[in-house]
């Protein structure tokens, strides 16, 4: 059964109100402003049922050249040389990939074809450590698998060394407790790829952005994405100097761009479709990625790759099951079924350098969304 496509219309056709709105747009947009600014540049989309209510772009896709160590500042490219943000600018969605990992994953368990129980050791029995400790594909898609935050693939010498790093790292912590790990999506991206045969960039691509239109997402080279990083040590894990259209993460970068926990780049507006697609049910006009059931069971707390109800990025919106995630490139979103609203947040935050997360302003957003629902 087709569900509606997402369209743009007036706040009142969401169910919004619009003044409340209209305060929304005005928080964005201070986003971009002053000297040191949340971000050079932003864009956002919201909207409830199948209508996208806000649609902006704010600030600077481009806008600095290089950071100085010695100033702590972005050096400013001349103004003829700047990229403004547009609504259709793509941004680098760092760990936003670990959701389309986590959909495609499910994908293969309603097939049949995976085991959500199942150990990750029966799909991969290379892998030593997984098969020693156990670990599991609800572990990975959980995050309680017990593996570290991460490892410094960046500093192997070729895939061979860094996949033999992959196999045999044991779970530092307890397994059944939560760690938020990219290593986790890491390993679903290995076991996906051996029961289908097929690499994630291509299951993703056939199995949610093309039967979902969203023409805007893949993994990079993506040229005419926002620019991120100077990135450089000390603060960086890489020399690797101004980003712009290539992954910021320095694993997925050595992974060669496509990795389970970050690599994709993508739109508001394609984000918007596929927030969308969840609240309906897996649907999208007609075409059909999920069925009902299996969305459930993505969104059923703890989330399967989703966070739930985490107040400190998703604001008012939290409390009664709203899922989302959180980029470390400056992007996030988040869907509630409760009030079938959505809200995405993209932004490159680490242009010109990395800074420590401020997730303050996404919760703000998300808030002015949750005060805008009319009751019905």
């Amino acid at each position: 059964m087709s569900a509606p496509k997402l369209r743009t219309d007036t706040p009142e056709r969401a169910g919004l109100d619009r003044e409340e709105l209209r305060h929304l747009v005005r928080d964005f947009r201070i986003l971009t402003t002053g000297r040191r600014p949340w971000a050079a540049g932003a864009v956002l989309a919201a909207g409830r049922g199948p209508v996208i209510a806000v649609e902006e772009a704010s600030g600077w896709a481009v806008r600095y050249a290089s950071y100085d160590p010695e100033t702590d500042a972005g050096v400013e490219l001349p103004p003829e040389s700047r990229v403004p943000a547009r609504v259709d600018t793509p941004f680098d969605l760092a760990s936003l990939t670990k959701l389309f990992t986590a959909v495609a994953a499910v994908q293969q368990i309603e097939r049949g074809t995976l085991g959500i129980d199942a150990r990750v050791g029966a799909y991969l029995p290379e892998f030593t450590a997984a098969v020693t400790h156990g670990i599991t594909v609800r572990e990975l898609l959980t995050h309680t698998s017990g593996l570290r935050p991460e490892l410094p693939l960046y500093d192997c010498a070729d895939d061979e060394e860094r996949l033999a790093l992959l196999r045999a790292e044991p779970p530092i912590g307890v397994p059944g407790t939560y760690t938020y790990s990219d290593l986790n999506p890491l390993l679903l991206q290995h076991v996906l790829e051996r029961i289908t045969g097929r690499p994630l960039d291509v299951l993703i691509h056939d199995g949610i952005t093309r039967p979902l239109g969203m023409t805007s997402t893949r993994f990079g080279p993506c040229p005419e994405a926002a620019a991120t990083e100077d990135q450089r040590r000390p603060w960086a894990k890489a020399d690797r100097g101004m980003l712009r259209g290539v992954v910021h993460d320095e694993n997925a970068w050595a992974l060669g761009g496509v990795a389970g926990h970050a690599g994709l780049f993508s739109t508001a507006r394609d984000l918007a479709v596929f927030c969308r697609t969840l609240l309906a049910g897996g649907s999208h006009g007609p075409a059909r990625i999920l069925g009902p059931d299996f969305v459930e069971l993505l969104l059923t707390p703890p989330g399967l790759g989703f966070a739930i109800d985490q107040k400190w990025f998703m604001g008012e919106l939290a409390g009664r099951g709203a899922a989302g995630h959180t980029g470390f490139t400056g992007t996030s979103l988040v869907l509630d079924p409760a009030t079938d609203t959505f809200v995405v947040l993209l932004a490159n935050t680490v242009h010109p350098r990395r800074r420590p997360p401020d997730s303050r302003p996404r919760a703000e957003i998300a808030t002015r969304v949750a005060r805008a629902v009319r009751e019905t």
